[in-house]
């Protein structure tokens, strides 16, 4: 089993003018990740585009990710199907393309539905099949599902369910009771990344990281020291930078940081839309009012 304390950037998914995959923009973007020490990489989340995204596009935007990782650093491929079967067909393509582990968001078009035991039925019998460990993904933000405690801490019995990425905004606590040798909760944002490591977290997977993937680092280390007296104020530092960015902007304003970072943001895909002269401008004197970008 590879490690799971870190910090791994939910990577995004560059496009070009076209809407195309811009694949030369990715693989820079991978070589300036592998030398900022962060543990690796979410591929196919949210910031990814993945709903955006053909099953042959996830399958090479997967592969380019495997082969341009560091040594050392793990790859996670999300997961976020309605149909169980699709699922269970991209864990293998994930395992073949390279893939360490597999996160899975738990369908929620029919959200009315999805009550504990089926989501427990969907979870596990996904990771009874799946070739590689699988954690859970709770984002309530995205899907209107929330994963009960109760219903974590019976996944957490199970052998290839590894761990879960909490993205909620509050009631992580709750999760962390679990935290144990074979079962982790990473953080799902950089709002509360140094808190959760208080309570026992081995990291998180955090949209700051796509931007400024040293910062995240930064604080995953204070988290990692038990640092109180640096840790705290830092916190509050990446938080107002969370909201600036990926807070006011969503996806939008990830790929607008990373471009104003000095990394290739690229466009998003319709039907998400960039960001307006007037908007890039804010973030940017955002940024730079707090020190990370020039003026």
């Amino acid at each position: 089993m590879k490690s799971l304390a870190g910090i791994l950037a939910p990577i995004s998914t560059p496009f070009r003018e076209d809407e195309e995959v811009d694949f030369a923009a990715l693989e820079e973007n991978l070589a300036a990740y592998a030398r900022s020490g962060i543990l690796g990489y979410l591929a196919l989340g949210s910031n990814g585009e993945s709903k955006s995204l053909t099953e042959e596009e996830k399958v090479a935007v997967l592969r380019t990710i495997v082969a341009g990782r560091a040594p050392g650093q793990v790859v996670m491929a999300g997961a976020a199907y309605e149909a169980q079967r699709d699922t269970e067909r991209f864990f293998v393509a994930a395992a073949e393309a390279g893939a360490d582990f597999g996160l899975l968001l738990s369908p929620s078009y029919f959200r009315k539905q999805m009550t504990d035991e089926v989501l427990f039925r969907y979870f596990t019998t996904t990771a009874d099949r799946a070739p590689l460990p699988l954690l859970v993904y709770n984002a309530p933000g995205f899907t209107g599902v929330s994963l009960s405690p109760a219903l974590v801490e019976r996944l957490a019995a199970h052998p290839n369910i590894i761990g879960m990425k909490d993205s909620a905004p509050s009631g992580i606590e709750a999760f962390l009771a679990l935290e144990s040798r074979s079962f982790h909760v990473l953080a799902g944002s950089v709002n509360f990344l140094f808190p959760a490591m208080m309570g026992g977290s081995l990291g998180g997977t955090v949209s700051l990281a796509n931007a400024f993937p040293e910062l995240a680092q930064r604080l995953y280390h204070y988290g990692v020291e038990r640092d109180l007296v640096a840790g705290p104020p830092y916190q509050d530092f990446c938080r107002r930078l969370n909201e600036a960015i990926s807070g006011a902007y969503g996806v939008p304003g990830v790929k607008a940081a990373m471009s104003l970072a000095g990394l290739k943001g690229g466009l998003p895909r319709r039907p998400l839309l960039p960001l307006v002269p007037e908007q890039l401008r804010s973030l940017q004197e955002a940024l730079a009012a707090e020190g990370v970008i020039d003026g």
